[in-house]
């Protein structure tokens, strides 16, 4: 579980990376380019939605271009590092 500080409440890396999922599709951009970049389409989002595997490769896919994971890290009101070690937590859970 992530946490900003020690002393702060502990953080689901799973809902961390819907949320950065979610804040990309809701972006007609940035939901196009990664569509394009992944070749997910709807079908396969709604399949797969809960896999860690497709929730790290959302924030990976943030991560590659920074003006979008400092975008999405604002819009859910958290560092941008946040989503960077909820996207290895996530990897790290697969195993």
């Amino acid at each position: 579980m992530l946490r900003d500080t020690p002393t702060d409440p502990p953080r689901d890396c799973a809902a961390i990376a819907l949320a950065a999922l979610a804040a990309t599709l809701g972006d007609p951009r940035r939901a196009q380019r990664f569509i394009d970049l992944t070749g997910i389409g709807t079908d396969e989002l709604r399949r797969r939605i809960a896999e860690p595997a497709l929730l790290a490769a959302a924030i990976r896919f943030l991560e590659a271009h920074e003006p979008d994971l400092v975008s999405v890290s604002e819009a859910l009101g958290v560092a941008p590092d946040v989503l960077v070690q909820a996207r290895r937590e996530l990897e790290e859970g697969q195993g």
